[in-house]
């Protein structure tokens, strides 16, 4: 006997309410209505892709982070609730938070 059984035993006329998270992705992450921005900057010469505008919450965004740089394979940083990401990979992290769900619009070059 199983947790649910056991507690319809006790409940008999509980009813379950109907759980409606709709801004929950599958990862538990936050999702938005407003576009995360995406853009290239160069730094000292080199090239990098900034992403920022994330409403949710801190760690959320920091696991985002985390999530780009080991799919990528490339090294970044979490500052000031932005993420940088070494290099210009605007397009692979488009298409890698356009299949999580979130709205990304492209801003500069």
């Amino acid at each position: 006997m199983d947790l649910q059984d056991q507690l319809k035993n006790l409940f008999p006329d509980h009813v379950p309410e109907a759980s409606d998270d709709i801004n929950d992705d599958a990862d538990g992450l936050w999702m938005q209505d407003d576009p995360i921005i995406c853009k290239y900057e160069k730094r000292k010469g080199k090239p990098i892709t900034i992403l920022e505008g994330y409403t949710g919450a801190t760690e959320d965004f920091k696991a985002l982070a985390k999530e780009l740089k080991t799919k990528l394979s490339v090294g970044g940083s979490f500052k000031d609730d932005k993420i940088i990401i070494q290099g210009d990979y605007r397009d692979k992290i488009m298409q890698i938070l356009k299949d999580k769900g979130f709205a990304v619009k492209r801003v500069g070059g």
